[in-house]
């Protein structure tokens, strides 16, 4: 299933959130919330939350479905 969220008005440069972004880019969802929690880049906080909502978007979506 693909879930969508998005985050605005975020601190931090697009170059430094992109680094972030290309380590957990192609991980499973549980895999990469394991690389944000251990990760020490700044943006790895916002990404987490971003990714959580995704999550919580994806399984609301499943629950209309069915």
């Amino acid at each position: 299933m693909e879930a969508r969220a998005v985050a605005k008005y975020v601190k931090g440069s697009p170059q430094k959130a992109r680094l972030v972004i290309d380590q957990i880019r192609g991980l499973k969802a549980s895999d990469a919330l394991a690389v944000l929690r251990l990760s020490e880049k700044r943006a790895s906080g916002p990404i987490g939350k971003v990714l959580w909502s995704a999550i919580s978007n994806a399984t609301h979506q499943a629950e209309l479905q069915n």
